[in-house]
């Protein structure tokens, strides 16, 4: 009777132990996979960020979607997928900030941004300003070539302008686009371009450079290239790492403005920052999903 309970005792004992260690592998399993579905859905799931300005200038809504930092390779996030969320929006205008695709990407790479782009031009108004990855001339002209409005500031082609003046819904909006300058402290845009009083005046500018855009004083700026802050901390606390300035946890740190994304108003203006669509140079985006934006600019 003696060896019968010891016996029985010692296989609950081993049959819990089993139970036990087949739970923390169920456990471990399931955090593993809960981690692998948030990198997905952070790196590679799109999301519509509608916002809106609003200005005297405006007489009747016009709806503009703003993209940016696709860096298409074949891997990441599709044009498809970005066009789904463009066509869902039915813009009156798009405005696209550069970096499609990524430094030293084979021809056939740089096609599939080309496609998308063209895709794009093809159903609305398509204004692209190039960033410091999608410089290469042969790119520029393709784009051009397949009736996207490429506003670059230092080809002055006859098929690449500067800027240009044109009319939505009987608003009058004067684009600019520079392409990706890197700016001395002498530098004054004022130089370059003129904000026309009577029209809505829109900057396009892959880097943002708040000082300087704020002085030139358009009515809406657009920026990219900061892709957020790529991995951010929760409950809007601001990127983990500032790249325009090199500094680790730059709102704890500093407690200063960091133009890493979304809004920074100025006198009779504003600067938007979006952080774009694609990831570089890994997919460690946190908290800060990859957006297609919609602006809605509203009378005021």
């Amino acid at each position: 009777m003696y060896v019968s309970n010891m016996s029985e005792k010692i296989k609950n004992t081993e049959q819990k132990k089993k139970t036990s260690g087949k739970s923390k592998f169920a456990r471990f399993l399931a955090v593993c996979l809960t981690l692998v579905f948030l990198w997905y859905f952070n790196n590679y799931t799109i999301k519509i960020n509608e916002t809106e300005i609003s200005s005297k200038k405006i007489s009747a809504s016009v709806t503009a979607v703003v993209l940016s930092d696709l860096h298409s390779d074949g891997t990441n996030i599709s044009g498809r997928s970005v066009m789904d969320k463009v066509e869902k929006i039915d813009p009156d205008i798009v405005f696209a900030l550069g970096d499609m695709y990524s430094r030293g990407a084979s021809e056939e790479q740089m096609q599939i941004p080309i496609d998308f782009m063209a895709d794009l031009a093809a159903h609305y108004p398509t204004y692209f300003v190039p960033g410091d990855h999608d410089t290469s001339y042969g790119y520029i002209k393709a784009l051009s070539d397949a009736g996207v409005h490429v506003m670059a500031y230092k080809y002055g082609s006859e098929e690449i302008y500067r800027e240009e003046f044109i009319e939505i819904k009987g608003n009058k909006l004067h684009i600019m686009g520079i392409d990706n300058v890197y700016y001395s402290d002498s530098f004054d845009l004022s130089k370059e371009f003129s904000n026309d009083p009577d029209c809505f005046n829109i900057l396009m500018a892959h880097i943002p450079n708040y000082e300087k855009f704020s002085d030139f004083g358009a009515d809406l700026t657009l920026c990219a290239d900061t892709h957020g802050g790529m991995t951010r901390l929760p409950f809007n606390l601001g990127p983990v790492y500032d790249s325009l300035t090199g500094e680790w946890f730059p709102r704890q740190r500093s407690n200063r403005t960091v133009y890493d994304k979304g809004w920074f108003e100025y006198e009779n203006g504003a600067m938007f920052i979006t952080s774009g669509i694609g990831d570089s140079p890994l997919p460690v985006r946190t908290f800060n999903r990859p957006e297609v934006v919609a602006i809605e600019i509203n009378p005021e």
